[in-house]
């Protein structure tokens, strides 16, 4: 399965590999065996991209999900002002370009709070990435009361983020809700009272991966 997100940036490419190659039959044939296969290598790593395998959740609603593909690069303690209100627990996802770039919900609650921030392009994994870089925000009320913020970060690759979600709906853990590309990072900011079921170093897929659970 192909992400929608996708779709323009594959047409582009294909068009792009199209007229390239077209190019090329007229010239000599070396340069046809060389260019042919060069254009095929781009047209699948696209379509490898912007791939959106199926996953399955856990349905209990305690659990906090991975939002991304990716590795824990950073799990620390912050003072959370913006949506929280109080001490935090920000546990960073970075997405290398092999990784999966659709993004799905972390918990199931009520979307309070979302806003979009200009910024931008540092590498997606140094720690003020999460401060300076281009980025989206959204807030979960969890129907405990719980407060949750994750953020969607774009890199040094990245240069686009894509979210389809509206402040005040209802969302559902496990969702599809955007897609970051080329390189990129998710924080999710945890407050204290819950259990974190994740370490620096840890690999985790998006919508399946439990990364936190509500006390």
């Amino acid at each position: 399965m192909i992400a929608r997100e996708g779709y323009s940036t594959i047409l582009v490419v294909f068009l792009f590999s199209i007229l390239v190659a077209f190019g090329a039959s007229f010239g000599p044939n070396w340069l046809g065996t060389i260019i042919y296969p060069l254009l095929i290598i781009l047209c699948g790593l696209i379509l490898y991209f912007f791939r959106d395998p199926k996953r399955t959740s856990p349905t209990d609603n305690r659990l906090i999900l991975s939002p991304a593909d990716g590795r824990v690069v950073l799990i620390q303690q912050v003072n959370e002002d913006e949506y929280i209100g109080g001490p935090a627990t920000q546990i960073s996802i970075f997405l290398s370009p092999l990784d999966v770039h659709v993004n799905r919900v972390p918990v199931t609650g009520k979307l309070e709070f979302l806003k979009y921030y200009p910024g931008k392009y540092l590498m997606a994994w140094e720690d003020h990435a999460s401060d300076m870089n281009e980025r989206a925000h959204f807030g979960v009320k969890h129907k405990s009361g719980m407060k949750i913020l994750f953020k969607q970060i774009t890199g040094f690759m990245a240069r686009r983020i894509v979210y389809h979600l509206e402040e005040g709906e209802s969302i559902q853990a496990g969702k599809r809700f955007g897609i970051m590309k080329f390189g990129s990072r998710m924080d999710v900011l945890l407050p204290e009272n819950v259990n974190i079921r994740v370490q620096k170093g840890d690999r985790t897929v998006a919508g399946e991966s439990i990364i936190a659970e509500i006390s």
